[in-house]
């Protein structure tokens, strides 16, 4: 930190700037006034990333038809607020698997964080532990669990591939347990890796495995982002998946990842096995039906995460919010109910609290803020996404989070 140079920034913003130098052009960017929305994050990341990676991070299956649909369906449910009433200190905490947070959202799994940003996912979670809240970490991570439950002072959960086969799965579960980590989060609905086009169109594949030659059509684009290429490069180029260690083989290579995950889809078997050794709260990620969320919560789960995987799997299926009531309806209180999928603003964090759900998980939403700034990115969005949710809270004259019900929103009516 520069000396001195600290009582130039507003105090609540100086607050969430634990990692960069205040006069660092991508601290002073994320800072600036005019950053006010998650919206406002996402061009400062694409002006910071080449395009491939850029749209690795925003982009989804097929024509992208669900990642478009789970931001829009937020604007079909409207808010019911009660006026004159006096709400000047809402109580956003509360209680997820048994732990406490600030306020209702977590940050969610987003692999190749390192790839955005060398902070990667031990920035992401020192700033989740810093907000009051928790972070849940990707399989696909190019740093050990370890390091990344020790970088944050809030829960840390690991999120489950079964990618290396069982005896490398019974390893990371058991690192899991030692480290500390509070809950196992399973996804479920990656049988194979969605076709994610932009990928193909800008060679994400190529960058990431081809020969020299493979490479070359696509590395103008890198080449024309040289302060990320240089952070890439002093942060050691592509890095191995040190929580896959494949027995024999020793941690997998990043480019063998869409292979892996097709031999590696989770049944409801697997689960039985899963819960055999994990011994504390296990949540099963990826349900959109209410049949999968019975068969869910009849084999342990202490919560389920109504997601579409952000739209960068089925393209086609119902918007999150959209499949929430149903899941909520179906669990029927026997389990928590969490949601992800187009999160953008607090306003959609309480629509989804309205609809029965106890928190949110948040991904490109916070994921923006890491490539445009590193830590100070996330720290940034979930700035934003807290004011966002105590300004609704206090406009709909809503006490708490707790007091949050259906009564607040409106839903048309053939979402009965």
């Amino acid at each position: 930190m520069v000396a001195g140079r600290r009582d130039k920034i507003p105090a609540k913003i100086a607050g969430w700037m634990p990692s960069l130098p205040i006069n660092s052009p991508r601290s002073r960017a994320v800072a600036s006034p005019r950053v006010v929305s998650i919206a406002d994050l996402r061009p400062l990341a694409r002006r910071r990333l080449p395009k491939a990676v850029f749209d690795y991070l925003d982009g989804g299956a097929d024509g992208e038809v669900t990642l478009r649909e789970n931001c829009r369906i937020f604007d079909d449910v409207t808010f019911r607020p009660r006026h004159a009433v006096a709400t000047s200190d809402c109580d956003l905490r509360t209680r997820v698997l048994g732990f406490d947070i600030s306020f209702p959202a977590l940050l969610a799994p987003v692999g190749y964080s390192r790839l955005m940003h060398p902070d990667g996912e031990p920035g992401a979670a020192r700033a989740a532990g810093a907000a009051g809240t928790a972070y849940i970490l990707s399989t696909l991570s190019g740093h050990r669990l370890e390091d990344v439950k020790a970088a944050s002072t809030g829960p840390v959960c690991f999120q489950l591939y079964l990618m290396g086969g069982r005896t490398a799965a019974e390893a990371v579960i058991e690192r899991a347990r030692v480290a500390g980590c509070v809950a196992l989060v399973v996804t479920i609905d990656t049988a194979v890796a969605g076709l994610r086009e932009r990928d193909f169109r800008n060679g994400m594949k190529e960058l990431m495995s081809g020969s020299l030659l493979a490479k070359l059509p696509f590395l103008p684009p890198v080449l024309s982002h040289p302060r990320w290429l240089a952070g890439f490069l002093r942060d050691g180029g592509l890095s191995k998946l040190p929580n896959v260690v494949v027995p024999g083989q020793g941690p997998m290579e990043l480019i063998d990842v869409s292979a892996a995950l097709a031999a590696a889809a989770v049944t409801w078997n697997d689960l039985q096995w899963i819960r055999k050794l994990w011994p504390g709260p296990m949540v099963i990620k990826g349900v959109l039906t209410a049949d999968d969320a019975r068969h869910a919560v009849d084999q342990g789960a202490a919560a389920v995460v109504v997601s579409n995987h952000g739209g960068r799997q089925l393209d086609g299926v119902r918007a999150s919010l959209r499949a929430l009531p149903e899941v909520v309806a179906a669990v029927n209180g026997r389990a928590e109910v969490l949601m992800d999928g187009g999160i953008r603003r607090g306003s959609d964090i309480i629509k989804a609290i309205c609809l029965g759900a106890k928190a949110v998980l948040c991904g490109r939403a916070y994921a923006y803020g890491l490539a445009a700034a590193g830590e100070a990115g996330v720290a940034r969005a979930l700035e934003i996404l807290r004011a966002d949710v105590e300004r609704t809270l206090r406009l709909l004259g809503c006490p708490s989070i707790g007091a949050l019900d259906r009564s607040y929103v409106d839903v048309p009516s053939n979402w009965e």
